[in-house]
């Protein structure tokens, strides 16, 4: 086999195709291990650049070594989205982690109210996080009081959606593709985007296509960087 040209050692910053289900921990953790094995080293540095949800797909950015320095900037930067929101049905999740809880008319909405809605949710705006969500808040992850039932109070963030641009011919579900900054909660998006409608609405799909300058085009499976990972040659110290 050729020999591969990273060397995570030092640092590098790699492209995931993040699978479904998984934890962007866990794809770090796998990494992280084969990483330890292949150099023969007990430590080893290696963190992501912004979260993804298990039950979302697509751009993941990991960095190894000194790179990982530049974790914080990258997370900063602007990401795309492509996915499903599910009009007339609602979970208190936001997306399909929970059960459906609420059903709700549809018969009214047509593709000139979902455009003018849309146009609604363009520039610069304050959005609530979901409570099924990783913010602290009192020191504690706002998902673990809301599986205990308990009452959350989630802080509004500012957000800008650069872009947003849906297709409607599966309808209920309809197809979308967002720009927006940094902290952007898409799963708020369909909830809101429901709201806006007089109706419902939840995310059931979701992939992360782009973040600042890199690409869902450029990014490898976890399997085939393990793969990689296998190939690299590990100089003498």
């Amino acid at each position: 086999m050729s020999e591969a040209k990273y060397d995570f050692k030092t640092g590098e910053v790699i492209l995931v195709d993040k699978p479904l289900h998984w934890t962007s921990f866990d794809v770090v953790n796998k990494l992280r291990w084969k990483l330890k094995k292949q150099y023969n080293v007990k430590k080893m540095k290696v963190g992501h650049a912004g979260t993804l949800d298990p039950l979302a797909t697509g751009l993941l950015i990991i960095c190894t070594g000194k790179k990982t320095k530049i974790s914080q900037e990258l997370t900063a930067d602007d990401k795309t989205y492509t996915g499903t929101f599910l009009i007339g049905k609602t979970t208190p999740s936001f997306d399909l982690e929970t059960e459906y809880n609420k059903t709700y008319p549809t018969d009214h909405i047509n593709d000139e109210l979902m455009n003018k809605v849309v146009e609604e949710f363009l520039g610069e705006q304050l959005q609530t996080p979901p409570v099924f969500s990783a913010k602290k808040i009192d020191g504690k992850r706002a998902y673990e009081s809301a599986r205990q039932g308990k009452h959350v109070e989630m802080r509004q963030n500012l957000i800008h959606i650069h872009n947003f641009t849906i297709d409607s011919k599966d309808f209920p579900k309809v197809h979308f593709e967002i720009k927006c900054s940094k902290g952007t909660y898409i799963r708020s998006i369909a909830h809101d985007f429901g709201k806006k409608m007089g109706s419902g609405a939840c995310l059931i799909a979701l992939r992360r296509t782009q973040s600042g300058e890199f690409s869902i085009n450029e990014a490898k499976s976890v399997d085939e960087w393990l793969e990689i990972i296998e190939e690299t040659t590990v100089p003498n110290d």
